[in-house]
């Protein structure tokens, strides 16, 4: 206490200054109108910023949730989407019964592991059979097709990659309907091989393809990517096309697991007829 009160003492002359100062100022201000709104104005852009700036900072750390909540909107929207149903086609009425039937779930997921380097690529998400996801389920980004579930463990999934040699998926071009396999060659990440499209089809650059849904895998309509590139071969009947891939799979971050209700009846039913 003493310390402190020989401080004030030493420099009251400083601080009588710091008071007349701010008494000074405060007059100034206040029976100043050009003075007084000049203080405010600089007042409000001073702490306009400042708040501006600590709520883009809590913006930016509130980023995660918000692409958390976007994408179970979107997973939301994709289950309710006409693609994810199937029609009956009956019109027999029954109680609880409607023409439309869903034949899709998307589940999401969030990559943990990714390569695009080798021949045969695979891919880890964060979610696994206690979750609901199996062995050859479709994964999909936002932009397009990714892969097929290749194996689950109770927490992860490893998913076979469309960068990846043994991958093969029917699609088709989506202004005539033409379809082939699109498959990987291991050399370009971007880019893949649409095959056994015949010579007799129309085709242009920047046609748009998508999955058939053929398979009991993808559903109808996922994009895959656009054809840069067709040759025809001598002595061969079909182009030779390729195809800039939509998904960017240097970026992955959220994707869906696709479920197909319908696949194991499907499934089934092929394979007995195969075996007649």
């Amino acid at each position: 206490m003493r310390k402190l009160i020989n401080f004030i003492v030493r420099f009251h002359f400083f601080f009588l200054f710091l008071i007349f100062e701010f008494l000074s100022f405060f007059l100034l201000i206040q029976y100043n109108f050009y003075q007084k709104a000049s203080y405010i104005s600089s007042s409000n852009a001073i702490t306009g910023n400042i708040l501006y700036t600590f709520h883009s900072f809590t913006g930016y750390l509130s980023l995660n949730k918000a692409n958390n909540d976007l994408l179970i909107e979107n997973t939301r929207l994709h289950n309710r989407l006409k693609s994810s149903f199937k029609s009956d086609g009956s019109v027999i009425v029954k109680v609880n019964d409607t023409i439309y039937h869903q034949r899709y779930e998307y589940i999401p997921v969030k990559v943990i592991n990714n390569s695009i380097n080798r021949q045969n690529n695979f891919i880890t998400v964060d979610k696994g059979s206690i979750h609901g996801l199996k062995p050859e389920m479709a994964v999909i980004a936002p932009s397009g097709i990714v892969g097929v579930i290749k194996k689950t463990s109770a927490n992860f999934s490893s998913v076979i990659s469309v960068l990846n040699t043994n991958f093969k998926v029917s699609a088709r071009i989506k202004k005539n309907g033409f379809f082939g396999s699109l498959a990987w060659d291991g050399n370009d990440y971007r880019i893949a091989n649409l095959n056994e499209i015949p010579l007799h089809v129309k085709i242009s650059y920047g046609d748009t393809v998508v999955t058939s849904g053929y398979s009991a895998l993808f559903p109808e309509g996922i994009p895959v990517g656009t054809i840069i590139e067709f040759n025809k071969r001598s002595g061969v009947n079909f182009y030779e096309i390729k195809v800039r891939l939509l998904t960017d799979f240097k970026n992955l971050s959220n994707v869906y697991a696709v479920k197909n209700l319908f696949k194991h009846e499907q499934v089934k039913l092929e394979t007995e007829s195969e075996n007649d």
